[in-house]
Parts: C-alpha cells; structure tokens; sequence
C-alpha cells in the first residue's frame, strides 16, 4: 500500500486526528458546582471586569486558531475550505506533538478578503493566536496585513513565514560551513509567490544584499507589472543590476538558489554555473526543482529539500510550534521580525559545531530540543522589541 492509500485508510480509521478531552473531572454535585453553575458565575464576572483574565482563567492561553480559506493547500490549490480540513487538523495535531500547544482547526467558506478577516476578527477574542494556512497569494498578504490592524494577538502566516524562518537558518549554517558571509551572497529565489516573498524579505532583513526573484516571466525588475503589492515593493529593493533574462541566467555566479516553484526546473548545467560552494535549496513538493543526486554531482555544496527522504529538510514544524510557544508564554501582542530571526537563529544553533556538516545544516524535524529553544528565543525576542504582556516564566 502506498503512503496515499495508507492515509486514506488511517484516516477512515481515526474518523479526525483530533478530539477534546475535559482537563477537570466531573464526578459528584460539588465539582459540577464549582466546574459549571453556579460556581463559574464568578470567573465570568472576573473576566468582564479584566478581560486579560481570560489568559488566566480559561485555555486560552495556550489555544491557536488554525484558519484557512482553502485556496492554497498543500499543492492541491483551490480545493476548497471542507476539503481543506484535514490538512488544518493535520496542523493542530503538530502543534501539539512538536510545541505543546492546543489548536483547533477553522475553515472559512469565502473568498472575500474583508469577509474573512471581519470572521476572524469576530472569534479571536477566544484565543492566544492565530495561524493562517494555505491561503493563496496575492490575498494571502492583504488579510495578514489587515488582521495585524484588527486583532490584538498574533497573526502569523506559516507558508510565508515559517518557511523564511527554517529556509534562513539552514542559509545562516551554510554559509558559516562554508566561510561566505550573508552580506556577500547572491541569492536566486524561483517562485514569487507567498513562500517566495516572504524568504526574500527575511533574508533582506538579516543581511543579504544581493538577491534575485523570478516568476513564470523570468527575473522580477523594477518597473515590472506584477501580481501584489508585496512583490512590487520587493521589486524596488532586489535586482539592483536590472537584470533581465531566465533562470539560467539568473543562477550564473549565484551563491544560493532557493526553490519554491514546480519539479525539475534546474539542470546540472546550471548548478555549474554557480559561484564555488553553492548551496541548492529545492523546496518544490513532491518533486523538487533538481534531485539532490544531481544537484551534488554538478557541484552544489549544501542540498535541501522539502522532502523527508533527503538530508537537510526545510520544514515548517521545525519554526511554527516554537514561534507560538514562545509568543503565548508572554502573551505577545504580536509576531515581529525580531522575533522571527530570534527563531531562526534558534533553530541554527540546534545544530552543534561537531554536527554541522554539508548533509546537516538544519536539524532533523524529531529533535525535541527544537521547538523549547525557538520558544525561548522568541520569548526573549518579543520582550526585547515591545510586545510582551508578561514577562517569560523562570526556568525551573
């Protein structure tokens, strides 16, 4: 049975990956009392009085939304918000293995920007956070930007910006294995879209200076009419040369080149042309944009994939279940870009000096040091930038 059969048959079995089980056991008048009324008259007259109790006296603290329009999942497309479950119960049931943290999975039946955000906008009032999921761009960046306006808790886009994150810290040990500095690289990125953009904005952010974007027309150029606003605004901070051509013209004397496109699209030719100590991140799924076998005899130095199977996975769960761990332990009003280089280098330094090696620059998914050390970084980070309501707990 192959691995798509396989889950269709588990999930037939599991009937949902997820369930919601009391923490408080019910057993006689006196705790029905105390758990139900008229006992729980009082926390909620508490919690009208000081809603920030309701971090205190309900789950919520410890509670992220996972939400999607069904626009953009997991290489389907479109499919739609039913169709979407159960990859956003699949999400939950990862922030709960790898964080510790609780998720319930939304999926919202519209299209409308202003319509979704006004929906959850409505209901994030029971919650710590919010992660957004396989929304498709260009509405992706308008509802993140307008929801960060609306909403008091974090608002955090896992397709952008947990893959910058992971796809940053596997860039910052590549390059310290190979003696380059960011400020010094050149850096291609394929696919301008959510995943695209976002990477491009945290490596600017972090140091890169030298970095060009393609899309389905080839290099994105200043002055290009383009599909969001994020991307033109992006378009007048990269490619400062005006380039223009392919992406085999893009890749030559390149030092990175960083996939989130279609199967196949990068030849051995074209990893040869790269400057020495190349570093190939092909994050298309299943099918990357070069195989890493190729990629390695044409020269690549470091080879990162999206997938399990190969070395060096750029994988989301290694950032999103710290990220919110490390936000909901201070109540942070928001997820900054301090906070995000604060996971990245996190997961980075995962990865010791006696490990770190060309078939190890990120670490592996399952390394349960992960998810507590992005968690205390980015705590540490939302104090430092302002956005911390509490102060992080101390260690034990």
């Amino acid at each position: 049975m192959d691995i798509m059969e396989q889950a269709l048959a588990a999930h037939k079995e599991w009937g949902g990956k997820l369930d919601i089980r009391s923490r408080v056991r019910i057993k006689d008048k006196e705790s029905l009392s105390v758990a139900y009324t008229p006992g729980v008259a009082r926390p909620c007259l508490e919690i009208q009085k000081d809603p920030s109790l309701s971090y205190e006296l309900t789950g919520r603290h410890n509670l992220v939304a996972v939400i999607t329009d069904g626009t953009a999942v997991l290489g389907l497309g479109d499919i739609g918000p039913l169709a979407a479950m159960p990859v956003m119960e699949g999400k939950c049931a990862l922030f709960s293995e790898f964080g510790g943290v609780d998720a319930i999975p939304l999926c919202v039946d519209s299209k409308d920007p202003d319509e979704f955000c006004r929906t959850v906008a409505l209901i994030a009032g029971s919650f710590g956070g919010i992660n957004l999921e396989d929304i498709s761009a260009p509405r992706c960046f308008e509802i993140e930007r307008k929801l960060k306006k609306m909403v008091d808790i974090p608002v955090f886009h896992d397709d952008q910006h947990g893959t910058a994150v992971v796809a940053s810290a596997a860039i910052l040990n590549a390059s310290k294995l190979a003696g380059k500095q960011l400020s010094d690289l050149r850096v291609i990125i394929n696919g301008a879209g959510a995943a695209g953009v976002a990477i491009a904005e945290m490596l600017l952010s972090l140091g890169v200076r030298d970095i060009l974007m393609l899309n389905s027309k080839g290099i994105v150029c200043e002055g290009d009419k383009l599909s969001s606003e994020a991307l033109t605004s992006l378009s007048q901070r990269t490619n400062r040369q005006k380039l223009r051509g392919g992406l085999a013209d893009a890749m030559k004397g390149a030092d990175v080149f960083i996939g989130v496109s279609k199967p196949n699209l990068v030849t051995p030719e074209m990893v040869k042309s790269m400057n020495e100590k190349p570093f190939i991140f092909a994050m298309a799924n299943p099918t990357p944009e070069i195989m890493p076998d190729l990629a390695k005899e044409a020269g690549a130095f470091v080879v990162g994939t999206g997938r399990s199977d190969f070395p060096n996975q750029i994988n989301n769960v290694l950032a999103f279940p710290g990220i919110f761990k490390g936000a909901l332990s201070v109540r942070a009003s928001d997820i900054t870009e301090g906070m995000k280089h604060a996971a990245a280098h996190a997961i980075a330094d995962c990865v010791s000096e006696a490990d770190l090696c060309p078939e190890c620059v990120i670490p592996n998914p399952f390394d349960e040091r992960v998810a507590a050390a992005v968690a205390k970084a980015v705590a540490a980070a939302a104090v430092k930038d302002g956005v911390a309501r509490i102060a992080p707990a101390a260690e034990s």
